[in-house]
């Protein structure tokens, strides 16, 4: 690409320490987006709001999230990453901090904006992953990163909810901004020195993520199967409160946030789809993922009325959406070692977008069709996704000059 640095040389790998390390940092880093949501009642009666206004919370923070996305993570090709994740840990640090201290709703949803933008530093820390890892290592790399983001979504309500029932929610804000100190020191610590990979102006870095999406296929591919994943993903958990709040269950907010550990097995067996990628079968383990994301709607609506299915739904879904999330984003490294951020950039977005758009059809859609109706959008949602692969996979194939090299995404 036009401005870019050379390409990467290769590299030895990267200690298992290290990898861990930076998959504990991206959980705590996307699980700030979280913490509000089961404390909102409480938070709307602190602050002097009604539930609707104290709802706006969830919003705020999506959108400084997908800000941050297209303005923020493009940067982690321009600027050395080990201090741009430091500094901007920092800062997620000092939004939390306020948010712990806020006298007033409006700046309490000022610093949970701030701790959006900011909390993208995950997304940095995963092309960042890629970029320090040898080519044979790569998939498991990023698949274990990437299951430590989502073990930091499952867990964050969770973890929310304890430490305000013991300690007030302040506590929650004040010991996240303490937690996000910390791992920034340590991050700077361990961390090697990782240069920039282009020598563009931030402007043309910007242009140039619409330059990938125009140019590469593959990446447009797995935007769009992104998207509907993340938005499974969201039409699951925008609507398990609803249902387990209600006949037959009745769960209270503590009950039904321990709901969100059963995606835990999901995520930690979905690493296994890094490896399989890894071996050169990112195909089948993605049209795999697939089929199970795709199941999981059929034992999730018969859990209507009993926890079992429910539980063994839930897992059966995450381990889905995670695998087909480690497959794209495996898919998408590929393209250019110089334009990881870029590419995550473009990928992310297109991802948080689609779950934004399902999670408000469901949120409309269980008031008028229930629990039911919700299990359908889903299983077309998935029944979409498997479409464009299988059909987006078999257009790319016969797209290939003969004698190329197989695109990560058309098959093994």
């Amino acid at each position: 690409m036009p401005g870019s640095a050379a390409p990467s040389t290769a590299r030895e790998g990267i200690g298992r320490g290290l990898v861990l390390l930076l998959a504990v940092a991206c959980g705590a880093a996307v699980a700030n987006l979280y913490y509000a949501q089961p404390l909102l009642p409480t938070l709307g009666r602190d602050l002097g709001v009604g539930n609707g206004t104290a709802g706006l919370l969830v919003t705020v923070t999506q959108i400084g999230y997908v800000l941050g996305l297209a303005f923020l993570v493009p940067v982690g090709d321009l600027r050395e990453r080990r201090g741009l994740i430091s500094a901007t840990l920092v800062l997620t640090a000092v939004a939390l901090a306020v948010a712990a201290a806020a006298p007033s709703f409006l700046v309490f949803a000022a610093a949970l904006a701030a701790v959006g933008v900011s909390s993208v530093v995950a997304q940095i820390i995963v092309p960042m992953s890629s970029s320090l890892s040898a080519e044979h290592e790569r998939g498991r790399v990023v698949g274990t990163v990437m299951s430590g983001l989502l073990i930091g979504i499952l867990t964050a309500r969770t973890v929310s909810g304890i430490l305000a029932a013991a300690f007030g929610w302040r506590a929650v804000f004040a010991l996240a901004a303490a937690g996000m100190v910390a791992l920034a020191a340590t991050l700077r610590r361990r961390l090697p020195p990782v240069p920039p990979t282009t020598e563009l102006p931030y402007a043309g870095v910007l242009r140039s993520v619409l330059t990938l999406i125009r140019t590469e296929p593959v990446l447009r591919q797995r935007m769009v199967m992104g998207g509907l994943t993340f938005g499974c993903f969201s039409v699951l958990w925008t609507s398990l409160a609803f249902l387990l709040a209600g006949p037959p269950f009745h769960y209270g907010n503590a009950a039904i946030g321990l709901f969100g550990l059963a995606g835990l097995a999901g995520a930690a067996a979905a690493s296994v789809v890094g490896r399989l990628a890894d071996r050169g079968h990112g195909a089948r383990a993605t049209t795999v993922s697939l089929i199970v994301l795709l199941v999981s709607w059929a034992i999730l609506a018969a859990g209507k009325t009993a926890v079992a299915p429910l539980i063994i739904g839930i897992a059966a879904l995450d381990l889905g959406a995670q695998g087909v999330q480690i497959a794209n984003q495996s898919a998408i490294y590929e393209l250019d070692a110089n334009a990881r951020s870029r590419l995550t950039t473009a990928y992310m977005v297109s991802y948080f977008l689609g779950g934004a758009i399902l999670s408000a059809v469901t949120a409309s859609l269980y008031g008028r069709a229930g629990w039911d109706g919700v299990c359908l959008l889903g299983a077309i949602t998935a029944g979409c996704l498997l479409a464009v692969w299988l059909i987006s996979s078999y257009a790319l194939r016969g797209r290939r000059p003969a004698g190329e090299p197989r695109l990560a995404s058309a098959g093994d």
